[in-house]
């Protein structure tokens, strides 16, 4: 198997714990195992950088200031990482550098002075371990509660957090794709309980709030009853869903 010259890494769930568009340093998270994990690489020497889709800038969300200071506060955490790939547009843009496009890995890879076959490409959904795949790179999924079942059984190799999916890549084993079942092997990290419980409460309320509505005139209180029951599945379904990048 050809040496491990260069890591790269996505942002958002992978790095640190995913703020939608996040324009706020004092947001940034890191996740489970990052810090030790950046550590091993400084190390032994290997490079890292960071590949990462970041529409908010296409929507109007946030601005590249705001962006670089959540990527200064992030090196300070994390870092200093050796070179930031981003990719600015939307899902719409017909772009060739938004993830699964590998040409964010390409120029990552470029800059860090490694062939694609050299790098390692960790991240927590499928468009990271495709953009690896058409770059002509290695991934490793790092599942969190927003990876869908079909991406853990069609990824290369899949490891439970980010310091186990490094210390493979250095030093082996390799890890095994998921079975057949697409079991996650994950923990569920606390940010994504947060958010769970966070909808759980929107739920709840929701559903208070219609009941309030019972003794409204019948076309009323049925159009409350079906209002809430839609809100609060939207607020369930919020606690690990996953928005565009």
């Amino acid at each position: 198997m050809t040496a491990v010259r260069a890591v790269l890494l996505d942002r958002d769930g992978t790095l640190v714990e995913d703020v939608p568009y996040n324009g706020d340093p004092a947001l940034v998270r890191p996740m489970p195992g990052a810090a030790e994990a950046m550590a091993l690489l400084r190390s032994r020497g290997v490079p890292a950088a960071v590949v990462t889709n970041q529409s908010g800038i296409a929507r109007g969300l946030i601005g590249w200031d705001d962006m670089g200071r959540v990527h200064a506060r992030i090196d300070e955490l994390l870092g200093p990482f050796h070179a930031w790939a981003v990719c600015p547009h939307g899902p719409d843009d017909g772009c060739a550098c938004r993830k699964p496009a590998p040409a964010l890995v390409l120029d990552a890879a470029r800059r860090l002075g490694a062939a694609p076959a050299e790098c390692v490409v960790i991240g927590d959904i499928g468009s990271d371990m495709d953009a690896a795949r058409a770059a002509g790179a290695r991934g490793i999924l790092v599942p969190t509660p927003v990876t869908l079942p079909e991406e853990v059984r069609e990824a290369p190799a899949v490891a439970p957090d980010l310091l186990t999916a490094v210390r493979a890549a250095l030093d082996g084993p390799w890890p095994r794709p998921a079975g057949a079942d697409g079991r996650t092997p994950a923990r569920v990290p606390a940010h994504a309980a947060r958010r769970a419980d966070r909808a759980a409460t929107a739920a709840a309320q929701t559903a208070a709030q219609s009941a309030q509505t019972a003794q409204a005139p019948g076309p009323a209180r049925a159009a409350a009853r079906t209002a809430g029951r839609a809100a609060a599945r939207t607020a369930a379904r919020t606690a690990t869903a996953r928005r565009p990048s």
